[in-house]
């Protein structure tokens, strides 16, 4: 195994089975193209595996099963790192696991600062689409909080769902969520004044 092999596994292995990674990621080792050319090594090998143009994992290992699918919100993620774009998981998405809609998106979905596209990956596919509505430098609670509102509407948030989004906030995401109150739209900026006295009420 070549010397820059050799670092990009040992940095792969770093960060345990499942990472999903671009060869940006490597960059410092040397020029893209000896990057590119450790990597397609290493994938031959059989060492870490190819899942889509530019996108690479360390597969998890099942027993019985050999190598699992990749984990889409892994590859959302190596997506926008490779994009330079801001993520959050899709209004839908940020709805179910908020405990605000039943509905379970048939797609996994991400809202992003960036264009609109599909994605596939490992023989599945993910679209990532531009969101109306802020994607900030925040924790994923954060945005889920965000893309949850612009999901639901304006006419749709009563006291019970401004109680939800502040059970979900700790003082972290309150506080992030309060200092991005400018980039969002007037009405969303007055529920996060609700659900923050919602939390201290």
């Amino acid at each position: 195994m070549s010397a820059m092999a050799d670092r990009i596994m040992k940095r792969v292995r770093g960060k345990g089975r499942g990472w999903v990674f671009t060869p940006k990621l490597f960059l410092d080792f040397g020029t893209r193209g000896s990057v590119d050319m450790a990597l397609s090594r290493l994938a031959q090998a059989g060492d870490i595996r190819r899942i889509g143009r530019g996108l690479y994992d360390y597969p998890r290992q099942h027993d019985k099963l050999g190598a699992l699918s990749p984990d889409l919100s892994q590859v959302a993620h190596a997506l926008s790192a490779q994009s330079g774009d801001a993520l959050a998981p899709s209004g839908a998405m940020a709805a179910n696991s908020l405990g605000l809609s039943t509905q379970v998106p048939a797609r996994a979905s991400y809202a992003t600062s960036g264009r609109t596209r599909t994605a596939k990956a490992g023989g599945r596919s993910l679209t990532l689409k531009h969101s109306r509505a802020p994607v900030l430098n925040a924790p994923d609670s954060v945005n889920a909080v965000v893309q949850a509102l612009a999901h639901l509407g304006r006419k749709n948030i009563d006291a019970q769902v401004i109680g939800r989004f502040a059970a979900r906030l700790d003082d972290v995401g309150a506080r992030a969520l309060i200092a991005a109150r400018p980039a969002m739209p007037g009405w969303m900026g007055d529920v996060v004044l609700k659900i923050q006295a919602a939390r201290h009420g």
